[in-house]
């Protein structure tokens, strides 16, 4: 079984390398466009990333922050990914608020919240789809991504940007980036580790091809940051 990729020894060196790449791409997008736009992504391990990038010197005033999914709770909840980055990076250093793109929760209209995040996301990216310079994304051991997990009516979706899913082993709506608006970016980095990857990772790469039931296998990552645990 030959992977695409060479992965890292351990999780800590897959962190330090994304984040040394994260610095690397927005110094050169912004030098190059004058702005860096970039979907983020929950979890523990991008939270380290995070963590780390705010430990260095870039160009805040220029980079753009939002959220490829987010879950329907307020955003001092612990488990809101907005919070989550808040906490790691957003409040150490100094970006303009108007550069944080917070999906706008609400608990009891989840369908108004997505259509509202998705007329944001139209009045910043102009053309057919978003143009993003980054998408980060992690997946889960369903072989979920972003908030697209299997068998739900979320990876039908071809027309909308940004979307409520209904993910009934949460009995909940999680909000979600839908696959055209994903595969529209320039950069998309797939972040995966740990023991509980392995049996998701290899049917995303060598399986029957089954997005329905395998999420991730519809995404073309232009960078995999996986670690030897995550391959077994």
């Amino acid at each position: 079984m030959q992977y695409p990729f060479e992965p890292f020894a351990d999780t800590a060196l897959l962190q330090q390398a994304v984040t040394d790449s994260f610095c690397q791409l927005a110094e050169q997008t912004v030098a190059k466009n004058g702005v860096f736009r970039v979907s983020l992504s929950g979890g523990s391990t991008p939270r380290r990333v995070y963590e780390m990038l705010s430990q260095r010197e870039l160009p805040w005033d220029r980079i753009h922050w939002f959220w490829g999914d987010e879950r329907n709770v307020p955003h001092d909840h612990d488990d809101s990914n907005f919070r989550m980055v808040h906490t790691a990076l957003l409040s150490k250093v100094d970006i303009p608020p108007q550069n944080i793109h917070a999906v706008p929760v609400d608990v009891e209209s989840p369908a108004k919240a997505a259509e509202q995040y998705e007329q944001t996301l139209r009045q910043h990216f102009h053309g057919p789809v978003p143009d993003w310079d980054l998408v980060l994304l992690g997946m889960g051991d369903d072989a979920h991504t972003a908030s697209l997990f299997p068998d739900t009516l979320g990876l039908g979706e071809q027309k909308r940007w940004f979307i409520e899913n209904w993910v009934p082993k949460f009995d909940a709506f999680r909000y979600t980036m839908t696959y055209p608006a994903i595969e529209s970016a320039r950069n998309t980095w797939f972040i995966i580790t740990g023991e509980a990857k392995q049996d998701a990772l290899k049917q995303v790469l060598f399986g029957a091809e089954d997005p329905a039931r395998y999420p991730s296998q519809r995404i073309r990552p232009t960078r995999w940051f996986v670690d030897a645990a995550a391959c077994g």
